[in-house]
This record gives C-alpha cells, structure tokens and sequence, in this order.
C-alpha cells in the first residue's frame, strides 16, 4: 500500500502515516479514484494537538481488520484542520444537519461528487450508551450506499444546495448602536460565572474575542477583569510555563485540555496586557510577562516563527499520558520530554502573536517581546509571502503547504504587522499590511475576498462557503480584514477602508452576529466602529545613530526567546522613560511613538496621520486627535490623561 502521508507538511497527517488505512490527502485525486470505483469517500478531519483525535487513531484507524473495510469500500481522505480551515469549515456546516455535538475528529461520508451525506464525531470502538461503534457506522453507511443509492443521492444534492445558498444580505442601518451594544454587555453579564469567572458552566473555554469586546468597553469591562484575574489563577493556565490551555472540563476552569493553542496564548497575551494598561495591576502584568516567556520559550521556532500548537499528550517515565508533564513542577519536567510540538507555521494565527507581543514590548517597553514579534514577522515575509503578493497559508520547516491562504490569513497577519509598525516605528511593516489589504479589497460593493479565493475542490464541487462567520475561539477572516482595514483607515484617513470594514460588519451582523459569544471579534470591532475616534502621536528626537529599516531586515532572526539588542521608540530607545512617552504606553486605542525620522518615513509611505509632526524645543511631542481633529502638540505628559 503506497504511503501517500509520510511526505505531508502537515504533522497531523504525517502521524497518520502507518495507519493499515489507505489515508490520501485533501484534493481532487481522492475524489477522482472514488468516482473510478464507484464508493463513497470518507473526509476525517482533525489536528495534531486534538486528544479524541489521538484516541480514535489508536482505537480505530490502527485497527487491521476495521482498515480493510475502509480500504475495501471506500476511499479515504485526511485533512488537517488549520492547514484547511475552509474544508473544515464547509463540511462541519454540513455535518450540522446530522449531529448537534460538533467537535474533532469530525468524520463526514460524502458522495464522490463531494456531497455529504452522513456525518460524525468520535465513534468507539466497541458499542456505548448512544455511541454506536465506529465498525457499526461503516457497516450503515454501506449499507445505505449499496441499497438505498438513490435517495443517499438526492438528501446529499439536497444538503449541498442549501449550504450553497448565499447568507442572508443585511441592509443598511443594521450596525449596532453603542445602546444596543449596551443590552448585549448586559445579556452577558446575566451569563458570567459569578463565583469562577467566564461563562456559563461546563466545559469552559477562555471566549478571548468576547472578552475583547468586554475589556473595550466601560460597561464590560469589570466583568472582563473579574474573569481574567479567575483564569490566570485557575488551573487552566500552566504556572511553571506560562501558557494557557484550550479548554477546561469542569466549571472551576479545573481538569483541562492539556493541547496549548497559539490562538488562544496569543489572544490571552493582548487581553492581559490590556488588562494591566487599564488597572496597572501586577496580577495582569505578571500572567502577560508570562505568556511572553511562553511563547518566546515554549512555541517558538529556530526559523523565529510559532508553532501552531503543543500537543496535550507525552510519555513520562515510560508512559503515555495527556497532562501528566504539567503535573510536575519546573525541575522534575527537566526530566522528561516535552509534550510535542506541531511545528507548522501558520500565518494567521502567527499575525495575532505577532500583534499581541508588538503591543505588549510597546506597553512594557520590551525589548523581548518586539524582537520575538520582529522575528516572526521578518520570517512570516521572507517566506510565506509569495512574488505575486499572495500569502501561503502554511509551512514547516521551510516547505510551504498547497492550501490556499485564508482572509484569516490575510487579516491576521496584517493586523499583527500595523501592532508592530506603530510599535516600532518600523514603516516597511506597515506599508506590507496596507499590499495584504488591498489585495483583498475585490472593487466598490463586493467587499473583501482572498486573493487566490476558496480551495479549488470545494469551488469545483460547489461546497464552498462564500464567507465563514465563525469565530468562537478566535476572529473570523472577515472581522480580521476588517479591523485591518479599520486600522489602515485611522492611519491614512483613506475612507475607503471605513466603508470596507462597516460593511464587512453589516454582512456579520445580518447573518445573526448579536450572538456575544459566537461573533465577539466583530461585535468588538463593531463597539469601535461605531465609538468615538482617538489616535495619538508621540514624535521623539531623532538619535544620532538610527537604525534603518534595512538593518533591522539585515539582523539575524533566528529564535531565541533571549532579549534582542534592537532600540526603538517602542522599547527602550529614544523618549524611553520620559512621563510622556511613559503615559502614551498605557492609552488605549492607536498609538504611535516614532521618531522624527520614522514619522517622515510614515507621511512619505501615504500614512496621513503623521504628516506634519515633528517635535517642539527638541523634547518628545504628542498629537492626540478625535474623530481626526487635532489638539495643539503638547510636551506635558498631563495633557494626556
């Protein structure tokens, strides 16, 4: 049997590769050799870090005689879920129509035309209470296949043509006021855990956009601090490490699932350097020092970007075990071998660590946080930007994946690189994010799209979603491009990417976006949209000696985690440690603090924000602005607050 695995850039695939199933990966030549024998396909969709992935494959896919089967009546397709999120996405909408309990691994048996018919998650291997074994599962879904084909046809095109029908069109005047924002702060408030924190019982995930949109606003945010001051005390975060884990099982955040996501230590990372931007107090500002060290020691890369995630399981003294290296204290885990890393790099979710340690060197100012950011931005560049300007979805080890890259992509990534621009002062960051927006900007009135669009074998078979709103545990596509976009409005003025932003919310809130915990990222975006403007300017002196932005791209990237001997106004450079600057690092909203140099660089790029700034008497000047109308400079850090 040929290995079609063993070569995959994805380690969830490639631990798949042994299996007796005769696994092909995600494409058009699965579907062709189904049609060439006339079964069915089976689509197993999961990802490396998943637990009941790992149980299954033990259980079932390891299984000689239950291989047969499958090899025997049908053909067999892995797909990794964060390499192919828009696979994922298309079919656990489809699966929605057969189960209600949605997760990983997601099983879903479709027609060699691509149709879905039948759809599952986690099937045992032996019968249980309402879980019918996964040998039983097989034997039915042949069984219909063989005897009742004709109606197996007809639910399958039935199925495809609803999900291939658009969502439906929100109209103009549908954004949400701040009073209506204020009702949604207060059903969630009616929601919060009062004695653990978060929200509702169990299990209990982090929810970070909804807790975005919460530390934004003034009516949500005591509710957010009480949350995240629970949580970084809660077994859910590692003490010894730093990072969070996915999920937990019981309501005291207790019993968790050990996989540790980028996504969400990137998302926790911001919400707690925000946190302590607000309060200034150590709880928040020592969980954020410790996701910094995290990330920077833990998912790092030596190519200097981040692994997507750190498996749940690992073997101690001879045994595997999910969790058992956490339960041991920092000396004896220098005994045993780390919990493994998926080690592919994806570009979205290295965007949002990118913008969250860009944001936490400026508030902090340090030094290993932006070089970290700096790091992976300069690799995310280097490598996964392709000669046209599209972006590869993903990497590892320097081998780049056939997916087609995401607006998740596109939005994150840009995002991260604006954080680190007016964090550094670095404008060739974010000259790149305005070509990774514009790229995704199709024309008036069709809002954005990827640049390379939908994978082709969802296009060719009519499943794919034309957007997915999805975005529980972290922002969809469209809300990152939009707050990208929103982001490149208040730095350039350019209306167009106002209007482009309001309507990519319109289009979330019409298709049922006043769901806090469903669409946190675009109500937050929304609460922003539709807030007061306020941007703020710090123009320091210029040293004698500064750094170009081509020496800082000549510097050595490799990932260290170690403190990074670059200065900038957003760290420890120039106007470090006047009251000023001091105070510009605790505002929220946009901030900047360039040097004068950087900021002519900035107005001559076309960001308008900064023309005509300079500073007065050679001391740090600040231009705070709202709704784009500018105080007088000032010198006084007091005018500030």
């Amino acid at each position: 049997m040929t290995n079609r695995l063993a070569d995959a850039i994805s380690p969830y695939l490639r631990s798949h590769a042994e299996n007796p199933v005769d696994w092909r990966p995600w494409g058009e030549d699965a579907f062709a050799e189904a049609r060439r024998r006339d079964v069915p396909v089976l689509v197993s969709i999961g990802y490396a870090t998943c637990h009941w992935c790992h149980v299954m494959a033990r259980e079932s896919f390891s299984d000689p005689v239950l291989a047969a089967y499958l090899n025997e009546r049908f053909v067999s397709i892995k797909v990794d879920r964060e390499e192919h999120p828009d696979v994922d996405a298309s079919y656990l909408a489809a699966a929605g129509a057969f189960t209600q309990n949605l997760g990983w691994p997601l099983n879903v048996f479709v027609t060699p035309a691509g149709r879905p018919f039948y759809a599952g998650t986690y099937s045992p291997p032996a019968p249980l209470p309402g879980h019918p074994a996964f040998r039983e599962v097989l034997a039915a879904v042949t069984d219909a296949w063989t005897t009742r084909r004709d109606a197996v046809e007809d639910s399958a095109a039935g199925l495809a043509e609803a999900l291939a029908q658009p969502a439906p069109a929100a109209t103009a005047g549908e954004l949400p006021d701040q009073a209506r924002l204020a009702d949604i702060v207060a059903r969630l408030a009616t929601a919060e855990d009062p004695v653990f924190g978060g929200f509702g019982g169990a299990p209990k995930f982090p929810a970070a956009p909804t807790l975005g949109l919460l530390l934004d606003r003034a009516d949500g945010r005591d509710l957010a601090l009480r949350t995240l001051k629970r949580m970084g005390a809660s077994p859910l975060r590692d003490p010894v490490e730093g990072g969070f884990f996915r999920y937990a099982v019981n309501r005291d955040w207790s019993d968790p699932h050990y996989e540790r996501m980028l996504y969400d230590n990137a998302q926790l990372l911001e919400l707690y350097t925000r946190a302590w931007m607000l309060t200034g107090e150590r709880w928040a500002r020592i969980v954020a020092e410790g996701l910094v060290g995290f990330l920077g020691a833990v998912l790092q890369l030596p190519d200097g970007g981040f692994a997507s995630a750190q498996d749940s399981e690992s073997t101690v003294n001879g045994t595997r075990v999910e969790g058992g290296y956490y339960a041991l204290d920092e000396d004896a885990r220098r005994e045993q071998a780390p919990p493994a890393l998926d080690a592919k790099m994806l570009t979205g979710w290295n965007g949002l660590a990118i913008g969250a340690l860009a944001l936490t060197g400026h508030a902090f100012a340090d030094d290993t946080a932006l070089h970290l950011a700096r790091c992976a931005a300069d690799r995310l560049l280097e490598l996964h930007r392709r000669a046209d300007g599209a972006l590869v979805r993903a990497s590892i080890d320097g081998r780049l994946s056939p997916a087609v890259a995401t607006l998740e992509d596109y939005g994150m990534f840009a995002g991260g690189l604006l954080e680190l621009a007016t964090a550094t002062g670095e404008v060739r960051y974010a000259v790149a994010a305005g070509e990774l927006v514009e790229g995704c900007l199709a024309g008036a009135g069709k809002g954005f799209t990827a640049p390379e669009g939908a994978d082709p074998v969802l296009t060719s078979q009519g499943l794919d979603l034309a957007t997915d709103p999805s975005e529980g545990a972290y922002p969809s596509g469209l809300s990152a491009i939009a707050a990208a976009a929103w982001r490149l409005h208040l730095l350039t003025g350019d209306g167009r990417y106002r209007d482009a932003a309001t309507a990519a919310m319109l289009r979330l809130v019409g298709s049922g976006g006043t769901n806090p915990l469903a669409f946190g990222a675009a109500l937050r975006l929304v609460s922003t949209l539709t807030a007061p403007i306020e941007q703020l300017v710090v123009v320091t002196p210029a040293p004698d000696a500064e750094p170009s932005a081509a020496a800082h791209a000549d510097e050595g990237t490799a990932g260290t985690g170690a403190a990074g001997t670059r200065s900038g106004p957003g760290a420890t450079g120039p106007g470090a440690g006047t009251a000023l600057v001091d105070a510009a690092r605790r505002r929220q909203g946009l901030v900047a603090v360039v040097t004068e140099h950087q900021c002519a660089a900035f107005a001559e790029a076309g960001f308008e924000l900064f023309a005509d700034r300079s500073t007065r008497d050679g001391r740090p000047t600040a231009y705070l602005c709202r709704d784009f109308v500018c105080r007088l400079p000032t010198t006084d850090a007091a005018a500030l607050t």
